[in-house]
């Protein structure tokens, strides 16, 4: 399956589907971390941080695709399976349905029916999430590799969220780095997100 966006998350019952507010995709943060990616890998002299620039270039769904995959070339498999996994983690839920006791037959078949209408829905979520979460692993990578100090990005949601699953990647496992996430003041009194990072 390739990159596009499917929607926030689905809540599927026998009375309908309704969407999770605050649960968004992680397509939408996809392309901040991308541009984030492309620019932190730079071979560093001096101060080693980085501010995000708002005339950084957009990429399309392919391009994405593309720089992800020249990083790591295990992502089209990582991909495969996960889209297999979730299939088989819905096939899962529909047997559960099927065997709930506590539920009319009307009432099991239309909670079935509605999660056969979101299965690829569903499935795009956990693809775009698998996209999303490489790419913060090799955001990682590079903050390591350079020992990058700081990031910095404009203060808005989907920049301040990149930045949180940045930070609980990086104070993860044996080799965690201490970090820390604050909103600065600029000089020309504009809100700025920064990530500091301990080395």
């Amino acid at each position: 399956m390739k990159i596009e966006y499917a929607g926030p998350r689905p809540i599927i019952s026998q009375h309908g589907i309704q969407f999770k507010e605050g649960k968004e995709d992680k397509y939408v943060y996809l392309m901040i971390s991308i541009q984030i990616l492309q620019a932190i890998d730079k071979n560093y002299t001096g101060h080693k941080s980085y501010s995000y620039d708002t005339a950084t270039k957009r990429f399309s769904n392919e391009q994405i695709h593309n720089i992800l995959d020249s990083y790591d070339t295990t992502l089209e498999e990582d991909v495969e399976k996960e889209e297999s996994s979730y299939a088989l983690k819905i096939e899962t839920e529909i047997e559960h349905i099927k065997n709930r006791e506590n539920l009319q037959e009307s009432e099991k078949k239309a909670w079935i029916n509605n999660l056969e209408l979101m299965r690829n829905y569903r499935i795009q979520r956990a693809i775009n999430k698998i996209y999303y979460m490489h790419s913060i692993q090799l955001i990682k990578n590079i903050i390591k590799r350079e020992k990058i100090k700081e990031i910095d990005t404009p203060f808005y949601e989907t920049y301040w969220h990149v930045l949180q699953t940045i930070q609980g990647a990086l104070e993860e496992g044996r080799n965690s780095v201490h970090t820390e996430l604050q909103i600065i003041k600029t000089d020309q009194n504009k809100l700025m997100a920064r990530l500091s990072i301990g080395h």
